[in-house]
């Protein structure tokens, strides 16, 4: 099963390298969003995305809490800065949308600052588009026994001790109102333009087959995409309101 697995994955992170050099000296630009609960598993497949990637070509950006000069600015002002050039690839590990998430459930924000980011992240999106870039947008959801084994872990593993965050302390206890929010910001930011696709993230290694998969066939030239399988799609699949409901989202 490992050797299956480290199989997979090289074949992918080369397909993710031809993909790259077929960038170069072209306008292609590519942000991917990695958005999840604490745990979710956003660094494992963010290491093993970038790893055989070009550094001067591939970012990952993860923004600390903004400075009290940056709260006086455009909302999106923080993030625009950091968006791709010609050939480049930006991985956002959480984004613009912690103001949907982060903010809503611990009240680093005002109820009226977040509605208007959710009035106006589709059209920020829409201009991202519209500039040419290529957005993916990947939600990975952990049922709330999994998210508990894992944030256990990084408190008793010392090699993870740079994991730990005060978040961590409130991630089960307020394990609902993170269910709500991240419900909410999937309706109202799900969009034909920018759409948000869902993986099953219980299983590491499974998850991140899948959104490798799903990223080349929004990004690669189709005679890189038509090698490489599609994704599972009882673990990957694109939001729709059903599951809500339906038990493909932890609630």
């Amino acid at each position: 099963m490992a050797k299956h697995y480290r199989e997979q994955l090289e074949a992918l992170q080369l397909a993710l390298v031809r993909t790259q050099m077929a960038m170069v000296g072209s306008d292609e630009r590519v942000v991917i969003v990695l958005e999840g609960r604490d745990g979710a598993g956003k660094d494992g497949v963010i290491k093993r995305i970038t790893e055989h990637l070009s550094v001067r070509a591939t970012r990952v950006v993860a923004l600390p809490k903004p400075s009290d000069r940056e709260r006086t600015q455009w909302y999106f002002q923080r993030y625009a800065v950091h968006l791709p050039a010609a050939g480049e690839i930006v991985i956002f590990n959480r984004s613009w949308y912690n103001r949907a998430g982060v903010e809503v459930v611990m009240g680093f924000s005002t109820a009226t600052e977040q509605e208007a980011f959710l009035r106006d992240a589709p059209d920020f999106e829409r201009m991202l588009v519209e500039s040419g870039i290529r957005l993916v947008k990947i939600w990975l959801d952990i049922t709330k026994d999994e998210q508990a084994d894992r944030l256990e872990a990084r408190r008793t593993d010392p090699l993870k001790a740079l994991k730990v965050s005060d978040m961590d302390k409130v991630a089960q206890a307020k394990w609902a109102d993170y269910s709500a929010a991240r419900d909410t910001m999937l309706t109202r930011t799900h969009t034909p333009f920018a759409p948000w696709h869902i993986v099953c993230a219980n299983d590491k290694k499974d998850a991140r087959i899948a959104i490798i998969r799903h990223i080349l066939h929004r990004i690669a030239p189709p005679e890189i995409a038509g090698e490489v399988p599609l994704p599972d799609p009882a673990l990957l699949f694109p939001f729709d309101m059903a599951a809500l409901e339906d038990g493909r989202l932890a609630k």
